[in-house]
């Protein structure tokens, strides 16, 4: 007990399982909080933090995207205009917009999702693997977002089975 709030643990306080050493680390049942060092977080969200306490990383997301491309590597596809979904997600850090509370200070969903849009629907891959890396270099490059998840479903693209696609993961995840 710290302060009357049980932290992760036995109920007489301790973290160690009998004939275990202690275990020390993030947010594992029965770990204690904070990094083994016993360093504490920045004084405020907006500093960088210190070395052994890692960075927030927030996430904007984007999911169910739908846009109608050209893509696949067979004639008949090259014809037809296919629908493509996306789930997009973006490491940022959110704490100055969270602050200011304005849309310039945040990664603007909005702006990212009109672009994709008009980027995916404008192009004509053969490969939902290339569409899908050329869409994560758009969204880092244009939108400075230093990670991005991207999945991208061709529905029904093989029979018997609803979603076929691919996920990337481009960039470094800490803000």
């Amino acid at each position: 007990m710290r302060g009357g709030l049980r932290v992760f643990g036995r109920a007489n306080g301790s973290n160690r399982t009998p004939g275990r050493p202690p275990r020390r680390g993030f947010g594992f049942p029965g770990r204690s909080l904070g990094p083994a060092c016993g360093c504490g977080p920045p004084e405020n969200g907006l500093d960088s933090p210190s070395p052994c306490w890692p960075a927030a990383v927030d996430i904007i997301f984007l999911h169910d995207l739908r846009i109608e491309t050209t893509i696949g590597i067979y004639e008949w596809e090259r014809r037809i205009r296919q629908t493509v979904t996306l789930d997009l997600e973006m490491a940022t850090d959110a704490a100055r917009a969270a602050a200011s509370d304005r849309v310039e200070e945040a990664l603007d969903y909005k702006a990212v999702a009109k672009r994709i849009i008009e980027f995916v629907s404008g192009s004509e891959f053969r490969l939902v693997e290339t569409l899908a890396d050329r869409v994560a270099a758009l969204v880092r490059e244009e939108f400075g977002a230093p990670w991005v998840r991207l999945r991208l479903n061709k529905k029904y693209a093989i029979r018997g089975a609803a979603d076929v696609g691919v996920v990337v993961e481009r960039g470094e995840r800490a803000a």
